[in-house]
């Protein structure tokens, strides 16, 4: 089991490997303080490395142990009942968006998750500034929607945050719920990963060194939440995650118009 997963990195050097380290702790902090980042960031790295393939199920794998202990470290302020909501409203749609991502060829998921880095901060604004207020119907109903997008993109976690707050969840409240929900879908887009054969040795070790690294940082951001201003980070990502969307959605175009 060590040598496979040692395996994994044999096509990355140390300080690659440092690199997406630095990156996971970084991506797991500002997903502490704002419920996102670590969908949104580590493609910017991971891409360059390894290929846009690989990326979402590496995510999904590794939101297992970020999710968890931002779940853990703001647990109390959970709302379950609208968790539950989501998950049931989710979980199939969840399934065919990771199964379609499986379809993709490598330019064919590098435009994916580029358009998705890109579209999700505009949205991300749009709904805030529009302040739409939702039921349990209409939560349930966004899910839905969510679900295909979760299921086969990377960075999508703008959505169920926006669905969250206009469901009338607040603060805490919403990072807490998002990733309860999100360590559901994970396991349910890992599930199809698994069965169509997209989980690698160097999939599984990177994962697995992303989430090892990223544990610590919602316990980070508990900490510094009172200290740092969300609305800094939240521009600078803004920006990164639009000019690396740019940037794949470019290199995707020259592979296949050449």
């Amino acid at each position: 089991m060590l040598s496979g997963l040692l395996a994994g990195f044999a096509d990355i050097s140390p300080p690659q490997l440092l690199l997406v380290a630095g990156v996971a702790l970084f991506a797991a902090v500002v997903g502490g303080l704002a419920g996102y980042g670590t969908g949104a960031l580590m493609p910017l790295v991971l891409v360059p490395l390894i290929g846009a393939e690989p990326v979402v199920p590496i995510i999904a794998i590794s939101a297992i142990f970020t999710n968890l202990s931002r779940a853990t470290a703001y647990f109390r302020y959970a709302d379950r009942r609208r968790a539950l909501i989501v998950v049931l409203a989710a979980a199939i749609t969840t399934a065919l968006g990771a199964y379609g991502y499986t379809r993709l060829s490598n330019a064919g998921a590098a435009l994916v998750i580029g358009a998705m880095l890109i579209l999700s901060v505009p949205l991300r604004r749009l709904l805030r500034r529009r302040d739409v207020r939702i039921g349990d119907t209409g939560l349930g109903l966004g899910a839905v929607g969510y679900g295909v997008v979760v299921g086969g993109t990377s960075g999508s976690g703008v959505i169920l945050l926006s669905l969250l707050m206009a469901a009338g969840l607040e603060g805490a409240a919403v990072i807490a719920t998002d990733a309860i929900i999100s360590v559901v879908t994970s396991l349910i887009k890992i599930s199809v990963f698994g069965l169509a054969g997209v989980v690698t040795a160097q999939v599984l070790a990177l994962a697995l060194l992303i989430g090892a690294v990223a544990l610590p940082g919602a316990f980070l951001a508990k900490t510094f939440v009172e200290r740092m201003p969300v609305h800094i980070h939240t521009a600078i990502l803004d920006v990164a995650v639009i000019a690396g969307g740019m940037v794949m959605i470019s290199s995707a175009v020259r592979t296949l118009v050449g």
